[in-house]
């Protein structure tokens, strides 16, 4: 087998740098919609060969496959397959869109009109019957609407269109059936105003399977009872036809995509939504508490206490004893602001975390509002991936400004590895998974051209841009802790069982996660069973829920870290938010075993290894939401006490 050419490097060039398809780089509902005439062609593209599952909704594989590959043997056009342009979000994310052998004329109906005849041998049989088993689908695009099949929800009783079709079927009996004839059902509608010009608002395709026993003509595929079974044991000779109908509907252009935006249970997420609010305003409640009652009471007292020394130095020392013994955050005034150990690796894991930080919710705010919509492919994962790129500048500045109030002592070791550590761990990674797709001939591969293309755009956009923030960080007046810090470091006592490192982590990590877990069961249906994910609305509460609950979660643990004498706050709050990041890994391996069976080792590989990824920025982002908290709330409250 030999994995097909992707798409030129220069072509790939031109669309990165330039901003892919700059026209349609932002998409608002009803903003350059194509209209044919009578008999106008209407281009079919046939894209990537996808896994969705097998009739119980459990995965097989996530490989991905051409849609010419030399075992499919798919008709191709005369002059060959042509790819089309595409993306860098959209190549990242497994889209390899060609031209196809089918002809569409705008409102002229075909009846079983044959395209080619191919002979499968035993060991493409042997793949595509395996494929079959896994649930694959074909994936076609026409006006740049998925072709799909209509699917009625029986939990809403509603009616929607699930992208994509079966490459064929097991029956109850055992055998298994390939499918090698399309009926394409498309919806138009007249353009108002403007007679003679349509356009397309749906697209249906109904496979089935008919084994042709003679000449095919216009009544053939009618009366072919028999299925298509590929054997195993010989060669199968199986003919392809499609038949195309055109359908007048009343939906509108703007609302095309309706049909294909489905929640599969909206009360799930509006559950999971109050459940998540509840726990917020419980823990703001709790936490408000802490810093309105106990922290008020406490600087009073120690600022009272402090007016008293000035007045009568002896008998002031036995109420301050007395007051030390109740609350002992102000005991560790003098060691609160020590530097922590390995502050460069921290400053830079902050800088990296800032930058994902503002990315995300830049990102989840432009889905917000309509710009990207799933009609323009890849716009999701561009936007992404130049955001993060652009915003090198945010994490570069974050990071040596941080590293320089720490006291770092190798600033030019910080101002390198802060646009270099954590995304060359990603980038890492990411190739050696992509080794495994190579290995595979998966057209998931994201093309080698395209990862020279990553790395030109990291080191002449993000890496300069990081420099030029921790450069102008660097000369910037350093933060200076609001009290003085001791010389000697204080003796830390022993703390109780909850504060100790891993139950104070596997506590503060929980409740973050519970902010997010169902949404997060969305999102990993919607990677892993190419399913279409729009629900950004309840994306941007949760996760601005979670945004709460880290920081208020982390807050209290660093107080009750203060009162028990415990100075060593940074990293324990870093490490305790970041812990979301596990309970993420974990949750993916229990949606493994429950929801997957993949069946070779490729494939557990790339989920256990793209799970991992994720987990690990998430990790970042958390920490760094968690330490920010924090670090705003120590400075606040020994900022508001008096100290000798």
């Amino acid at each position: 087998m030999q994995l097909r050419k992707h798409a030129p490097s220069g072509a790939l060039l031109a669309s990165l740098l330039a901003l892919p398809k700059l026209a349609s780089a932002f998409y608002l509902p009803g903003v350059a919609p194509t209209s044919y005439k009578q008999g106008d062609a209407v281009p079919l593209y046939v894209n990537a060969i996808r896994p969705v599952g097998d009739a119980d909704s459990v995965l097989h594989s996530v490989l991905s496959w051409d849609y010419y590959h030399p075992m499919f043997q798919f008709c191709a056009p005369e002059e060959g397959a042509q790819s089309v342009g595409a993306s860098l979000g959209s190549i990242l994310f497994g889209d390899r869109i060609k031209t196809s052998a089918f002809e569409l004329k705008m409102r002229q109906n075909e009846t079983c009109k044959k395209q080619c005849e191919v002979t499968y041998g035993q060991n493409a049989a042997q793949f595509i019957n395996q494929q079959i088993q896994e649930g694959v689908s074909l994936n076609w695009l026409v006006d740049g609407l998925p072709a799909g099949q209509k699917t009625v929800d029986v939990l809403s009783d509603t009616e929607f269109t699930n992208p994509g079709f079966l490459l064929g079927e097991q029956l109850d009996d055992g055998r298994i059936k390939f499918n090698n004839h399309y009926d394409i059902i498309i919806e138009y509608h007249e353009v108002n105003g403007n007679n003679g010009q349509y356009r397309v608002v749906g697209v249906i395709v109904q496979p089935e399977s008919r084994k042709y026993t003679g000449e095919i003509g216009p009544d053939t595929c009618n009366t072919a009872p028999d299925i298509v079974e590929l054997s195993e044991t010989g060669d199968t000779k199986t003919r392809f036809t499609y038949s195309v109908y055109w359908i007048e509907s009343t939906t509108a252009w703007a609302t095309r995509w309706d049909k294909y935006l489905h929640v599969y249970d909206p009360k799930i997420q509006w559950f999971s939504l109050i459940n998540s609010s509840v726990i917020v305003v419980f823990l703001v409640l709790t936490v408000m508490s802490i810093l309105v009652r106990a922290l008020k009471k406490d600087i009073a007292r120690y600022n009272r206490l402090d007016q008293i020394n000035l007045d009568d130095l002896s008998g002031t020392s036995v109420l301050e004893d007395g007051v030390q013994e109740d609350s002992g955050w102000k005991l560790v005034h003098g060691d609160v602001f020590r530097n922590p150990s390995h502050p460069l690796l921290l400053s830079v894991f902050l800088g990296s975390g800032t930058q994902l930080f503002v990315m995300a919710g830049f990102t989840i705010a432009f889905a917000l509002l309509g710009f990207l919509s799933p009609s323009n492919r890849g716009s999701l994962g561009t936007i992404t991936v130049l955001l993060y790129t652009v915003l090198g500048f945010v994490g570069g500045y974050t990071s040596a400004r941080m590293y320089k109030s720490l006291h770092g002592e190798k600033w030019k070791l910080n101002i390198i590895l802060t646009p270099l550590l954590v995304p060359g761990i990603v980038f890492t990674v990411f190739f050696l998974l992509n080794l495994f797709l190579w290995a595979e001939e998966s057209s998931g591969a994201v093309p080698f051209t395209t990862m020279l293309v990553l790395i030109f755009i990291w080191f002449l956009i993000s890496v300069p841009l990081s420099f030029t923030g921790s450069w102008l960080a660097f000369r910037a007046p350093a933060i200076e802790p609001p009290v003085r810090t001791n010389q000697i470091p204080r003796q830390i006592p022993p703390v109780t069982t909850y504060l100790k490192p891993i139950p104070s982590m596997l506590l503060v990590g929980l409740l973050p996660f519970g902010a997010i877990f169902v949404e997060l069961y969305f999102i990993m249906t919607s990677i892993w069973f190419s399913r279409i994910y729009y629900m950004f609305g309840f994306l941007f509460l949760c996760y601005g829920l979670m945004i709460i609950t880290c920081a208020a979660v982390t807050v209290l643990l660093v107080y009750f870290l203060l009162c028990a004498e415990n100075y060593n706050w940074q990293w324990r709050a870093f490490l305790a938010a970041g812990t979301s990041g596990g309970y993420i890994f974990l949750n993916a391996l229990i949606y493994w075993v429950t929801k997957l069976a993949l069946s070779g080792f490729t494939g557990s590989v790339l989920y256990i290894g793209y799970s991992a990824l994720i987990s690990f920025l998430f990790f970042i982002l958390t920490g760094t939401i968690g330490y920010f908290a924090s670090w705003l709330f120590v400075r606040k409250i020994y900022s508001s006490i008096k100290i000798d």
